[in-house]
């Protein structure tokens, strides 16, 4: 006599005959499983479409919808489920249409159900060889793939990555907020990489860079002939991440009548490519992302408020680079290091200099734009440290300009040609111009400089001794 299994199964039985659906209400939980019977191929599909189950039990042989129909159904709905054909018609052509199908394995009537418990054990090892994958898998990317790595060591930072953590084993829709370039998508394939879909696709697109007539067939797809140019059938992005997850950057920007499918496919997971009568169901993420303030546009009407409550099940808010300045080094190296992973050995990748230089920036475009500056060091720069030669110009020229401010009343402008390469140079270039506007008067530009007479002189010393140098 067979034991119950230790690892129970979700089980969809579906057969016309009375008998048999009695006899699996009370053998099948004897077995430690869960069961849920239909009587008809109907009944079976509207399950298939409100839960999920781990394996489907079906009668091949049903009036109505029969159980190919039935199991061709299921693998729309739920491709995970997994398909065990009972049938009074043991033959090639069964065994050729269950396979076709992908059905498992069958069983011909009358069956005992001990027999179709050692089946249902099968796949409930198969499952745990699956689940033990998909976990080496995610374990394998989360030590290999560093691209998804939420970084910094800031309170915020840190406070994001246990929202993060919180929130991707759940199927709930997040919305990122925070300005343009702060690192949303970052945090939104985090999502990915943390959830139970790591395994499948992640797709992103920016609802404000395409044409508007073209939104709802790149979202959904469009049948053969839907509009001019159409010339074959396409899916959809949420089609093609099916089990995976929808990143929809920059949502605000979604023209109001996309809003309102948007908001169905949300609610319910079907769809209907353009041009098309069928609907077809998915299973997909949806995190979504914008620097706009969604409540003010509510309430102008250019977004819908239902909308926005669905959307934001979870929010998680991207503070600008600005506000988070002990992160900046911690960035600089991991997109330094993306570049050269050969140098993770290096501690110094970074000049004194370079440091202070990065740590002083406002960065208006956040992280997208200190990316854009260390791409420029990495060209520039051979091997490090990152010297200020390296860093763009605008860097050292904002620096040069705000230090001489500092020291004078009035600001002087120097060129780009003319940007000095460190920071000792600033400060030499910043004596000169005070000597210079003191017609020569030394204590009194140290006065202005607030400097001791006795540093300005080591100043212009130091100049002196290095232009004999070079001479």
């Amino acid at each position: 006599m067979n034991s119950p299994s230790p690892e129970g199964l979700s089980i969809l039985f579906a057969d016309d005959e009375k008998e048999l659906q009695e006899i699996a209400r009370m053998e099948l939980p004897f077995y430690g499983h869960r069961v849920t019977v239909c009587p008809d191929g109907y009944t079976a599909v509207a399950a298939l479409e409100k839960d999920r189950f781990d394996c489907l039990i079906v009668d091949l042989d049903m009036p109505g919808m029969n159980g190919i129909q039935v199991i061709e159904r299921a693998a729309t709905l739920s491709p995970a489920t997994e398909a065990i054909v009972l049938t009074g018609k043991r033959s090639l052509e069964t065994a050729i249409a269950a396979l076709r199908f992908g059905v498992i394995d069958y069983l011909s009537k009358p069956c005992r159900f001990s027999e179709l418990n050692e089946l249902l054990s099968r796949v409930a090892q198969r499952r745990r060889l699956k689940q033990r994958t998909a976990e080496l898998q995610r374990l394998e990317r989360s030590q290999s793939s560093r691209h998804t790595q939420i970084v910094g060591e800031s309170k915020s930072m840190q406070g994001i990555a246990k929202l993060v953590s919180r929130v991707a084993p759940t199927n709930s829709t997040v919305l990122i907020r925070g300005e343009t370039g702060c690192g949303k998508e970052l945090v939104a394939r985090s999502v990915h990489e943390k959830s139970l879909r790591c395994d499948k696709p992640f797709i992103a697109i920016n609802c404000g860079a395409l044409p508007e007539h073209l939104i709802e067939s790149e979202l959904f797809g469009h049948v053969k002939g839907a509009f001019t140019g159409a010339d074959v059938q396409r899916q959809g992005l949420f089609e093609a991440a099916n089990g995976g997850t929808v990143f929809l950057d920059e949502i605000g920007e979604l023209p109001l009548a996309m809003q309102a499918k948007l908001l169905r496919v949300l609610e319910s997971g079907d769809l209907r490519r353009v041009g098309d009568n069928q609907i077809t169901h998915v299973d997909t993420r949806v995190v979504c992302a914008t620097h706009r303030d969604l409540e003010s546009m509510v309430e102008s009407g250019s977004f819908r408020e239902d909308l926005l409550f669905r959307i934001n099940a979870f929010e998680i808010h991207v503070p600008p680079l600005r506000q988070r300045v002990q992160d900046v080094m911690d960035l600089a190296r991991y997109l330094y290091l993306r570049h050269h992973p050969e140098h993770a050995s290096i501690e110094s990748i970074f000049s004194t200099e370079a440091i202070e230089l990065l740590l002083q920036h406002p960065w208006p475009g956040n992280v997208r734009e200190l990316a854009n500056v260390i791409e420029h060091a990495t060209i520039l720069c051979e091997y490090p440290p990152i010297m200020p030669e390296h860093l763009p110009k605008h860097l050292v020229e904002r620096r040069l300009r705000r230090d001489i401010k500092a020291a004078t009343s009035e600001p002087v402008v120097v060129p780009l040609r003319e940007a000095p390469k460190s920071l000792k140079e600033l400060e030499v270039l910043a004596v000169q111009e005070a000597v210079q506007r003191h017609h020569g008067n030394k204590a009194a530009a140290a006065e202005e400089l607030g400097i001791s007479i006795k540093t300005l002189y080591n100043k212009l010393n130091s100049v002196e001794a290095n232009n004999k140098k070079a001479a």
